[in-house]
């Protein structure tokens, strides 16, 4: 089952794509599109927004976009399906949520 859901960007590993504060709307249980933005766990239970660049045997392989700063596959392999929360479908104005 689909269902919404909001996440806040904490961190600057999206920049310039994403900023902290920034507020996006997640289909939970939906899975990524390659090149589009995913919602996961990290290995240590860290929840993070990255770039789901590829899917395959063990899982999806995602990266930050800021190169400078943050963790993704590079660092820790493919996340594991499981581990996908959701897809993140957009990302609301700033004067939408008060910024």
């Amino acid at each position: 089952m689909i269902r919404l859901g909001l996440a806040r960007v904490h961190g600057r590993s999206m920049e310039p794509t994403l900023r902290a504060g920034d507020l996006l709307v997640v289909a939970h249980g939906l899975r990524p599109r390659r090149g589009g933005l995913a919602v996961v766990r990290l290995p240590d239970g860290t929840v993070a927004v990255k770039r789901a660049t590829s899917h395959g045997q063990d899982g999806w392989w995602v990266e930050r976009d800021n190169v400078a700063t943050g963790v993704d596959s590079w660092s820790v392999g493919a996340i594991p399906d499981h581990d996908v929360v959701g897809r993140v479908l957009v990302r609301l104005p700033r004067r939408a949520v008060g910024d």
